[in-house]
C-alpha cells in the first residue's frame, strides 16, 4: 500500500469524526456491561442475552443510516440538495413507524422470545427486567439512526459526534446514579440508557426537519430509493446480527459462564467494527458522491485506498488485543468462570480484526454503490455456514471455541465474496438511482 494517497486527505476528513461519534455509540452497552458486570454472575449472564437481542433489535434496522447515506449523498453529488431534504423528512417517518412498531414487538413476546433463547432461573428473570424497560429507547434509537445517516450523506459528520458524545456521558451518569445512587440494580442500567436514548433522538428530530424542503410530509414516492436499498441492508444485517444471537442461544445452553464471556467479547467487537466503520462510512459518502456525479474511476481508487487502510487499523487492533487476555475482561466482571472463558476465545477474537476491517470497508463501499442486493445474497451464504458450525459446536462440545471458529470463518468468507465482487467494478454504476 502506497504512503500516500490524493483520497487521504477527504477520507480523514470523513472518517475522524465518525470515528469520535462512532465509538462512543456502543458505550451505551459496554458501560451497561461494566456496571451490570459487578453485581453478580447471574446479572451479567442476564445482561449477555437481553444486551444481545436489543442489539440485534436496533441494529438489524441501521438500513435507516446506510440507506440514508446512500441515497443522500448520490442527491448531493448530483446537486440535488432539496431532494436531500425531503430525503431527510422520509428517513424521519420510517423511523418514526419502525421505531413504534419494534416497540410494541418487543414488549409484547419479550418473555417467550427470551425463554426461547435459554433464558431461565434468577438470569432469565433478570434479562426480562432489563429487556423490557431498555426497549422503551428503541423509537428514539432508531431516529438517531436516521440522522445520523442524512447528515453523513451531505458529509457533516461533527454534528452526530457531538449528540452522540453527549448522549453518552447523560447515560454514564444515569446510569450510576440508578445503579449505585438509588440501587436499582439491573434495572437502574435499562432505565438510564432509555432516557440517554431519548434526549440524543429529541436532537437529531431537529436536525432531520432543519433543511428546507418543498414539503416534508410523509410520501411513498420519496420514501422509495430509501425502502428499496433498505429491504436488502435489512437482510443482509438481520442474517449477520441473527448469527450473533444464535452464538449467544447455543452459549445460553452450554452455561452462565460462556455466555458471559461472550458478552464482554461480542460488546468489544461491537465497539471495535464501529470504530473500523467510520472508514466504512467515508466509502459510502465518497463513492455515493463520486458516481452521483459520474466519476467511476475516482470511486474505485478511493475505495481501494479505503480497504487498505480499514485493513491496517484492524491489524493494529489484533496486535494489541492478543496479550490482553488476562487484563481487559477483568475490567467488565470478576467472576473467575466467565474470565477463563474469556481467555479460550480471546485469540480468536483479537485475529478476526484484521479481516473485519477489510470486510466493513467493502460494505460501506458497496452500500455506497447501492449494490446492496449482492451484499445481501453473500450476507445468508455465509450465515448459512456459520449456523451449520455453531449446531456442530453444541452438538460434539467444542464449546465457546467452536462457535468462535465458526464466525471468524463467517468473516473470512465474506470478504472473499465481497473482494471478489469489488475486483469485478459491476458495483461501479453512475448517476443517481
Amino acid at each position: 500500500m502506497r504512503l500516500r494517497s490524493p483520497h487521504d486527505r477527504e477520507i480523514l476528513r470523513l472518517a475522524l469524526p465518525a470515528l469520535g461519534a462512532l465509538a462512543a455509540e456502543p458505550l451505551y452497552v459496554l458501560a451497561d456491561t461494566a456496571i451490570v458486570g459487578h453485581l453478580g454472575r447471574p446479572q451479567i449472564a442476564a445482561l449477555g442475552l437481553a444486551g444481545t437481542v436489543l442489539s440485534a433489535a436496533f441494529t438489524v434496522f441501521n438500513f435507516l443510516t446506510y440507506g440514508t447515506t446512500a441515497v443522500v449523498a448520490r442527491a448531493s453529488g448530483a446537486g440535488q440538495h432539496e431532494r436531500a431534504a425531503r430525503l431527510a423528512a422520509q428517513a424521519l417517518w420510517a423511523a418514526v413507524a419502525i421505531g413504534v412498531a419494534l416497540l410494541v414487538v418487543c414488549e409484547a413476546v419479550g418473555g417467550p422470545l427470551l425463554r426461547g433463547l435459554g433464558g431461565h432461573g434468577r438470569s432469565g428473570h433478570y434479562a426480562l427486567v432489563y429487556f423490557r424497560i431498555a426497549a422503551v429507547g428503541l423509537p428514539a434509537a432508531l431516529i438517531a439512526l436516521a440522522g445520523q445517516g442524512y447528515l453523513r450523506g451531505v458529509s457533516n459528520l461533527r454534528r452526530p459526534l457531538v449528540i452522540v458524545v453527549a448522549s453518552n456521558v447523560a447515560n454514564i451518569v444515569l446510569e450510576v446514579l440508578f445503579v449505585y445512587g438509588f440501587h436499582w440494580g439491573i434495572a437502574g442500567s435499562a432505565a438510564g440508557t432509555a432516557i440517554a436514548q431519548a434526549g440524543m433522538g429529541a436532537a437529531f428530530v431537529v436536525e432531520l426537519l432543519r433543511p428546507h424542503a418543498d414539503s416534508k410530509r410523509p410520501s411513498l414516492r420519496e420514501i422509495r430509493p430509501l425502502l428499496r436499498i433498505g429491504r436488502h441492508i435489512l437482510v443482509r444485517t438481520t442474517a449477520l446480527i441473527g448469527s450473533f444471537v444464535f452464538a449467544a442461544a447455543i452459549l445460553t445452553r452450554m452455561g452462565d459462564a460462556q455466555i458471559g464471556a461472550h458478552q464482554i467479547a461480542f460488546q468489544l467487537y461491537i465497539f471495535l467494527a464501529l470504530i473500523l466503520d467510520a472508514i466504512a462510512i467515508a466509502g459510502q459518502v465518497i463513492v455515493g458522491r463520486m458516481l452521483g456525479a459520474g466519476d467511476a474511476h475516482g470511486a474505485y481508487e478511493s475505495a481501494a485506498r479505503m480497504i487498505g487502510w480499514s485493513a491496517l487499523v484492524g491489524l493494529a487492533f489484533a496486535v494489541v488485543l492478543l496479550p490482553l487476555a488476562h487484563v481487559l475482561p477483568r475490567a467488565f466482571t470478576s467472576d473467575h468462570a466467565v474470565l477463563a472463558q474469556a481467555v479460550k476465545l480471546w485469540p480468536l477474537f483479537a485475529l478476526m480484526q484484521p479481516l473485519a476491517g477489510a470486510v466493513f470497508a467493502l460494505d460501506g463501499i458497496l452500500i455506497g454503490a447501492s449494490d446492496t442486493s449482492f451484499l445481501m445474497w453473500s450476507m445468508l451464504a455465509a450465515s448459512a455456514v456459520y449456523v451449520a458450525i455453531a449446531s456442530l459446536s453444541l452438538a460434539y462440545g467444542w464449546g465457546i471455541v467452536g462457535v468462535w471458529v465458526g464466525l471468524d470463518v463467517l468473516i473470512a468468507l465474506r470478504l472473499a465474496l465481497l473482494g471478489a465482487r469489488f475486483a469485478g467494478r459491476r458495483w461501479a454504476v453512475v448517476g443517481f438511482g
